[in-house]
């Protein structure tokens, strides 16, 4: 199934709503102007939360509210139950907050997604905001993001807000921003997420905010020439300088051997015709320049 989001308006569910997080983020995804319809915590149903009525099944939640959304503020242990759940009762879009998901469990999900055209961001993301749909899906802070036609693509979620509010605070505004996950697999790739913004008429250019560990920037800039990719792309890769084979803050953020390097991301990025910005303060006068 290709990456699509709700259309402003549409019905979103919180899975674990009436959790310490999930209560603090219905809240305020509300107050950004999502459409928070409901809530799901197994015994809890008939509560009330931040306003929003409380389900014990998501199968109870959808028949009453129509959604075809959901964020995950569930344990890393429910996440793979979570999300069959939600597929089951026609779910087709899920936001996976939940972090420290066992690689298992992030395959045996993707395989029922793909089996009922359903999608998974994450897990480990920030989640998915889209300013000029008011639509926020995630944990991000509002403030950072502005609407505008950069597709704003990270690894991390705290280097996305920080980058979102470089870009917004030299008046260049986001059309969308996603954070992939921090976890060692991601549900949705960045080539995923390249796709969309293809596909999208509204992006005018793409931002990438990766880092070290894995090797989801290599693919991606393969993607670029493979698809003839024709919007400009900056790149900024984060933990130039950290150490070999020792996490850092990600679990994916590790590098083993020559595996995973920042050159190596850097290189792939710059052969696909991308410019790197090895700050993020100089992120804005790239995409002003058009990547030139």
């Amino acid at each position: 199934m290709t990456l699509e989001f709700p259309e402003e308006g549409a019905p979103v569910l919180v899975q674990g709503i009436t959790g310490r997080y999930g209560s603090l983020h219905a809240g305020l995804m509300r107050a950004y102007g999502t459409r928070i319809a409901g809530g799901v915590t197994p015994g809890k149903g008939g509560q009330t939360v931040q306003g929003v009525p409380v389900y014990d099944t998501v199968r109870e939640a959808v028949r009453a509210t129509g959604a075809a959304a959901s964020v995950l503020f569930v344990p890393a242990q429910s996440f793979l139950s979570a999300v069959e759940e939600a597929v089951e009762a026609g779910v087709k879009l899920l936001v996976a907050i939940t972090e420290h998901v066992p690689i298992r469990d992030c395959l045996a999900a993707i395989s029922t997604c793909e089996a009922s055209g359903a999608r998974v961001i994450g897990p480990n993301t920030p989640g998915v905001i889209l300013p000029s749909e008011r639509l926020k899906l995630g944990i991000m802070p509002a403030p950072s993001f502005r609407e505008g036609g950069v597709a704003l693509f990270s690894r991390s979620g705290t280097l996305m807000y920080e980058v979102a509010d470089t870009l917004s605070r030299a008046s260049i505004g986001q059309r969308v921003a996603l954070g992939v996950g921090g976890d060692p697999l991601n549900c949705t790739t960045l080539t995923e997420c390249l796709d969309w913004a293809a596909r999208d008429d509204d992006v005018e250019s793409v931002v990438v905010v990766g880092e070290i560990g894995g090797d989801a920037e290599e693919r991606l800039a393969r993607h670029i020439t493979e698809i003839g990719f024709s919007k400009p792309v900056v790149g900024y890769i984060a933990g130039r300088s950290a150490p070999r084979e020792k996490h850092m803050g990600h679990a994916g953020a590790i590098i083993y051997g020559d595996y995973g390097t920042a050159d190596s991301k850097i290189s792939a990025l710059r052969a696909a015709g991308a410019k790197i910005a090895m700050t993020t303060s100089e992120i804005p006068s790239l995409v002003i320049s058009g990547g030139s």
